[in-house]
């Protein structure tokens, strides 16, 4: 009950202390034995107006629901004849040891433990995730860390081949729907543990407003909207604080050309002879090409991302900058005569993230037709992405002609590198043409990657 109470109080619902107490005495009258008469007590002593009983609806089942509402799985393996028990083995035999260990779970009909949900859930961030909007968008992330549409692909794969060796059309059948169920109650499982976790951290959030230095070190992933609303108020900040790190840097440098003119002029109280060598003040500042990924997973980095280089515009020539999803606009107008946020939030409502949509490679090839010409020797290429591309092609050659064009190729990466090459990532590949890829899954990642990018000739 305490917990609950925490977690409606986190997600936006105003429970005053008479108001919880009203609720343990409706408990205490009514009992809990009667589940839709205890739901009912809760929300009258807790709920006071109707934009909050979405969230009361959303959060009760994950605090009180039992875990026989979840979704039964069935053992296939037990009503096989020694034949077909054969056969399967002989064909699972094919796959890797990883893959085939989830097809016989999924075959056996076994829930995933409580040991693997945690990893999943230590892998994709879920541990830190404090909002429930994006409870599938993590649950989505899960099932990819677990290779769960390979394990798809590969009982699809297992089907056809025992049709092959001789399994009869109406037992095809009738073990395809026996595996469509162990999929969906698998998915339901972790789409459940998912908003349970998220419950929980929400249960165990502290009210009051937080540390910006420790916001700074917080996994994008893990922000939650109050969190992100307290960085976007630092990013001025941190521009301002960046401009003079770079300046000064930039000063004492000594990498000006030699500026003989004036090396003789300055030494001509020495008859001539350069005791005193003088250098040319000018630096050229960088031009920038910046490609943006605004999808769900890459969203609040690309935000932050934009919204410190535009702070930051006085120490480049020009900036053109790019945001795909599953395809490229030209987002540099929404910066003219706009401030950063105002104009970032244009571009975001203008192009809403969706799950499954993102094609970087169409987005590459878009570019490439489109805006080549923005791209000379100059230019410092920046790719801002996760390197997720939907299982579409990745247009490494495209890529690859883009990373020479230029003078370099940057790429940011929210994604700790285990993840690379997992699910639909090809960042793999991409990382080889790159001249540097940073990973930067926080704030302050994030400002010493646009500190050290800027601060390069």
């Amino acid at each position: 009950m305490i917990r609950f109470i925490s977690a409606l109080r986190a997600g936006g619902v105003r429970i005053s202390l008479a108001e919880s107490a009203d609720a343990f005495q409706a408990v205490d009258m009514l009992g809990v034995g009667e589940r839709d008469a205890f739901r009912l007590s809760l929300r009258a002593t807790l709920v006071k107006d109707a934009a909050s009983l979405p969230t009361f609806d959303e959060l009760f089942p994950l605090f009180f629901d039992s875990a026989d509402a979840q979704q039964p799985m069935f053992d296939m393996t037990e009503d096989m004849s020694p034949e077909e028990a054969q056969m399967l083995a002989q064909l699972l035999r094919q796959f890797g040891e990883q893959l085939r260990k989830l097809m016989e779970k999924l075959l056996r009909g076994e829930q995933l433990t409580q040991q693997e949900l945690d990893q999943l859930a230590q892998m994709t961030g879920l541990n830190r995730a404090q909002d429930m909007k994006y409870r599938d968008w993590y649950a989505q992330r899960m099932m990819r860390a677990m290779r769960f549409k390979d394990v798809q692909e590969a009982m699809r794969e297992i089907m056809e081949l025992m049709a092959q060796m001789g399994m009869t059309k109406q037992r095809l059948e009738q073990m395809q729907g026996l595996i469509e169920a162990n999929q969906k109650a698998l998915e339901d499982q972790i789409n459940r543990f998912a908003g349970q976790r998220i419950a929980e951290n929400m249960s165990e959030s502290e009210p009051d407003e937080a540390n910006i230095d420790d916001l700074m070190d917080r996994p994008f992933r893990a922000l939650s909207d109050r969190e992100m609303d307290l960085l976007r108020k630092e990013v001025r900040r941190l521009a301002n604080r960046l401009r003079s790190r770079i300046a000064l840097r930039q000063k004492r440098a000594k990498t000006g050309q030699l500026d003989a003119k004036a090396t003789l002029r300055s030494n001509l109280k020495h008859g001539g002879v350069p005791m005193e060598i003088k250098h040319r003040d000018h630096r050229l500042k960088p031009k920038l090409v910046v490609i943006c990924d605004i999808s769900t997973s890459m969203r609040y980095c690309s935000e932050l991302m934009l919204s410190l280089v535009y702070a930051l515009q006085d120490l480049v020539t020009k900036t053109h900058s790019f945001a795909f999803i599953d395809h490229l606009e030209y987002i540099s107008p929404d910066f003219a005569g706009r401030e950063p946020n105002a104009a970032i939030d244009a571009v975001l409502q203008r192009m809403p993230p969706g799950y499954y949509s993102t094609d970087l490679g169409f987005a590459l090839e878009q570019f490439a037709k489109q805006y080549l010409d923005t791209v000379d020797q100059r230019t410092t290429f920046i790719m801002v992405g996760d390197g997720r591309n939907n299982y579409n092609d990745p247009a490494l050659t495209t890529f690859q002609t883009l990373a020479r064009r230029s003078r370099r190729m940057i790429w940011i990466n929210p994604e700790p590198p285990m993840l690379w090459g997992s699910g639909d990532s090809d960042m793999l590949q991409y990382a080889p043409l790159c001249s540097n890829v940073v990973m930067a899954a926080t704030l302050g990642e994030l400002t010493e990657a646009v500190d050290h990018l800027l601060s390069q000739p």
